[in-house]
């Protein structure tokens, strides 16, 4: 696998071995990575991605993390279960030398950890097992749990066809697809403070 733009353009990563990970297509990253740096989606102060804190949910490779990185994100945090995929992502980011600009956590997108202060992401990458309610689950968890920056932008990588159910207090502003594969970008829409 290669970054496919920004400052690490064409650098390899590694990859986990194995079947239980389907990293984004060179395409889909780059086709993807096009769309964030040139749209608002009716967000104020521009695209997401200059400067962006940004969580890669389900990492498995890290690919879509570090091409935000890569690509001017600020920081970059990495959600997975799987040992091995934590330990892949880990290796890339040495490899790069960007571990001050990154977090790598064990824990699931379903079930997320309080943020705390200062962690909350204006650009939430997920990328689950296609055919899985993941998504629809992963992203009242991360709202309940202070994840999401007011208008945060959320792209979601799925099967073409199987778009999945879009919860309340997410809008979707684009979609996209490139083959067998659909990108769907949503903007959370955070409930106004309570009186």
């Amino acid at each position: 696998m290669r970054i496919t733009g920004g400052s690490w353009r064409g650098r390899q990563i590694a990859a986990p071995r194995g079947r239980d990970v389907r990293p984004s297509s060179d395409r889909v990253r780059e086709s993807l990575f096009s769309i964030l740096q040139h749209n608002d989606f009716g967000r104020p102060g521009g695209p997401v991605l200059p400067g962006a804190r940004v969580l890669d949910a389900c990492a498995g490779t890290g690919a879509l993390g570090i091409e935000a990185l890569s690509r001017g994100a600020e920081h970059a945090t990495f959600f997975d279960v799987a040992g091995s995929s934590l330990d892949c992502v880990r290796e890339n980011l040495v490899m790069l030398g960007a571990g001050p600009r990154a977090t790598v956590r064990s824990t699931d997108a379903t079930t997320p950890p309080p943020a705390k202060p200062g962690e909350a992401c204006d650009l939430v990458l997920l990328d689950p097992p296609y055919r899985s309610d993941v998504a629809a689950r992963a992203l009242p968890a991360l709202a309940g749990r202070d994840w999401l920056a007011p208008d945060a932008i959320i792209v979601i990588e799925h099967g073409d066809g199987e778009p999945p159910e879009i919860p309340d207090g997410f809008t979707e502003v684009d979609r996209r697809s490139y083959g067998t594969t659909s990108l769907l970008v949503l903007r959370y829409e955070q409930p106004p403070p309570i009186p």
